[in-house]
């Protein structure tokens, strides 16, 4: 029995005050008197928890506009035609019914059982997380391109140690060449120490015969996507090409602060 229900029977028993019952069970004495008039006029079924919904709601769709959305749903999907919710908004304007936002429609055919969920994003139990064990081991590098304030157009080269997501290099070219990625990774190299391998996309400029500071790398032919490159030092860098390292998401969340940076 609730407790509702023994304040009120305590009170009509006699057995204690409206005061006393309302301090003893903890409601109010106000909710108190309004739970004696239910019960004097419905019984102690007129004590059970009433529904709080508001009696009416005025921006609440009418039935009718309902029912023509998924009329409208139905037919346009038997004749082969276009019915999301976007053209169904378009034909309810032309039939002069009221014309609720798209997201309203797509309730209503949700609620009809009229669209099958296909999400868009991948279950976070699939992601599979990819990233080098140690410093050092992986850096990639990539350009981004970029406009500057004054329309100049810029491309920023950067390396990126994969395990520490630190910014190893970082520059800003007219055009980025391959003279341009031999200095900023040998400089890089000199600073933080020479990487096991790299990984770069597929473009042209990652290719190229270059030396670096009077010493071939390889003898005389470095490509880096596609060979095994000798830094300076002796030490041989595994290098080899993807089409997706853009993709990686902390090379992109880089990118877009990077070139505010360059834009300022």
């Amino acid at each position: 029995m609730s407790k509702h229900r023994v304040a009120v029977l305590k009170v009509v028993s006699r057995q204690l005050s409206v005061t006393a019952a309302a301090t003893e069970y903890g409601i109010s004495r106000q909710h108190l008197q309004r739970l004696l008039r239910r019960y004097r006029d419905g019984g102690l079924d007129a004590l059970e928890p009433r529904s709080r919904r508001p009696h009416t709601s005025p921006g609440c769709l009418p039935d009718a506009v309902r029912e023509r959305i998924v009329a409208l749903r139905t037919e346009l999907t038997a004749r082969g035609l276009d019915a999301g919710p976007l053209t169904i908004a378009w034909h309810l304007e032309r039939d002069g019914l009221p014309v609720p936002s798209t997201s309203t429609v797509r309730r209503v055919l949700h609620a009809a059982g009229l669209i099958v969920p296909e999400p868009r994003k991948r279950p976070r139990s699939s992601w599979i997380r990819f990233e080098a064990a140690a410093p050092n081991e992986v850096w990639q590098a990539d350009f981004t391109h970029w406009r500057l304030a004054d329309g100049t157009e810029a491309e920023i080269l950067n390396w990126l140690d994969d395990h520490s997501r630190y910014l190893l290099a970082c520059a800003a070219f007219g055009r980025v060449s391959g003279d341009d990625v031999v200095a900023t990774f040998t400089a890089a190299g000199d600073t933080h120490g020479w990487p096991a391998a790299t990984l770069t996309d597929i473009q042209s400029v990652w290719a190229f015969t270059s030396t670096v500071a009077g010493q071939p790398w390889k003898d005389a032919d470095v490509r880096l996507p596609s060979a095994i490159a000798q830094s300076p030092s002796g030490a041989l860098v595994d290098s080899w090409p993807v089409d997706h390292v853009g993709g990686r998401g902390h090379r992109r969340r880089m990118d877009r602060p990077v070139g505010n940076l360059v834009t300022v």
